[in-house]
């Protein structure tokens, strides 16, 4: 019986090695390309793209002396769409964060920005 317990033991081992020697589902890298569709109306705003696994951040900067509106459309098939409206103050920089619920290859992003309401 002893023998028998030592040896559950020792498997019992070997198997909690192998399971956290597995990267986790979510951690798993995700590669996307990411295309940027610009509408400024002669806005001078910086878009930079952030891809991460399963997050993709885009960084609006605002180089106007004026508040801007950015409205932004994401389209990563076969996600719904997602729309999503940020505000940059002058001279300010902003971000916008789009999270996977599904997996990607790619995601297309619309970005329009025009002077905000005062």
């Amino acid at each position: 019986m002893n023998g028998s317990f030592s040896k559950l033991h020792r498997s019992l081992g070997i198997w909690a090695v192998l399971a956290l020697s597995m990267p986790a589902t979510g951690a798993v890298a995700q590669t996307y390309s990411v295309n940027i569709n610009p509408a400024l109306n002669g806005l001078d705003i910086g878009i930079e793209p952030v891809a991460q696994s399963g997050v993709l951040v885009v960084k609006l900067t605002n180089k106007t002396a004026q508040k801007v509106r950015c409205d932004l459309r994401y389209d990563a098939a076969p996600q719904p769409l997602y729309r999503k409206t940020t505000y940059v103050d002058a001279g300010k920089t902003e971000q916008s964060v789009f999270r996977a619920k599904r997996k990607w290859l790619s995601v297309d992003v619309a970005v329009e920005c025009k002077l905000a309401a005062q």
